[in-house]
């Protein structure tokens, strides 16, 4: 049951983050990929920045931490992506 509660939190981490970096959307398997992706950069990164707590041990915390990461990806992916365009 976990594996399938981290992949439906990845997906809609994923989903939620191609609103805010992204113009054009992927599929499923793109979103579930940038989400679980997105929880490992998330949770790294909010760990350096020492926040702690009981929200993000919840399931709307652990959402929100793939989505911050999920968001910082995509950021990056985009300035990766324009650099090598040009």
């Amino acid at each position: 049951m976990n594996i399938l509660l981290t992949l439906l939190f990845g997906a809609i981490a994923g989903w939620l983050a191609g609103f805010f970096v992204v113009k054009e959307k992927g599929g499923l398997i793109w979103n579930i990929i940038i989400g679980l992706l997105g929880g490992l950069v998330g949770g790294w990164l909010l760990g350096k920045l020492g926040a702690s707590g009981s929200f993000w041990s919840e399931w709307y915390g652990q959402i929100v931490c793939a989505l911050i990461g999920a968001v910082v990806l995509l950021f990056v992916w985009n300035l990766i992506k324009k650099l090598f365009k040009k």
